[in-house]
């Protein structure tokens, strides 16, 4: 019979959990089954957090948008009406990132945006 090495699986299988619980409180660190729960809990909260964190980050931009926008005499929503009218392809992002550290960049923004406006 041929012999079978892998060692003992149940104890892996502690040891990585143990190890995932690692600077939990109390008895979340230490207890095996505490441990699996308070692990799960964990990877199921940081897996909603990834999904979390974009809404946040672009509610985020909008906001930091809207202020500089309003800063310029116009909306957010007419800016972006404006720019989508003139085709300018800049995100949200990037167009935070110009109304917090250009803010001379993003006014010639606006004031694109405000040419390709229907007068109404």
């Amino acid at each position: 019979m041929s012999r079978v090495k892998g060692g003992n699986k149940r104890l892996h299988r502690r040891k990585k959990i143990l190890k995932m619980a690692k600077g939990f409180y109390g008895a979340r660190k230490n207890l095996f089954r505490t441990a699996i729960e308070a692990v799960d809990e964990a990877l199921l909260n940081a897996y909603i957090g990834r999904k979390l964190r974009k809404r946040d980050f672009r509610q985020l931009w909008i906001t930091r948008i809207n202020a500089a926008a309003r800063a310029s005499g116009i909306t957010y929503s007419r800016l972006i009406q404006g720019l989508k009218n003139a085709s300018v392809g800049v995100n949200r992002k990037m167009m935070a990132e110009l109304a917090v550290n250009n803010p001379q960049d993003f006014a010639s923004l606006t004031e694109v945006a405000k040419n390709h406006l229907p007068s109404a």
